[in-house]
């Protein structure tokens, strides 16, 4: 299967989405290389590729809220995956002590009025 997923396209390195197996929430995204992918598979919990530190690291393995492989699927390129998971311990799955890392907004559509959709300025 790892035969399947496109590793070269980006140096060695594919995004990894994380989604919530239960409610379809988007977790975080990180970084794969094919030794965390094999790691990943071979323990059950998603292990990421830090590109700061240059070394594998298994989400949750300070903080306690790992997570658990449900299931995963590539995109049509094979270049990108999705990875379905179980959120363990608090459910913070974010550094910044959320549960999702995707937090900050950057655009936002108004409803109702007619007018056009803006970027939100920070």
């Amino acid at each position: 299967m790892t035969d399947e997923i496109n590793f070269h396209k980006m140096q060695g390195l594919l995004p990894a989405i994380v989604q919530d197996a239960g409610n379809g929430d988007i977790l975080m995204l990180g970084f794969m290389n094919r030794e965390a992918w094999q790691r990943t598979l071979d323990l059950g919990y998603v292990t990421f590729f830090s590109r700061t530190r240059n070394q594998l690291w298994t989400k949750g393995e300070t903080s306690g809220n790992r997570l658990k492989l449900i299931s995963a699927s590539t995109d049509c390129d094979r270049d990108t995956l999705l990875l379905r998971v179980e959120v363990e311990g608090a459910g913070m799955v974010c550094h910044e002590g959320t549960r999702s890392c995707f937090t900050k907004p950057v655009f936002e559509a108004r409803s109702g009025d007619g007018t056009r959709s803006q970027a939100v300025r920070s």
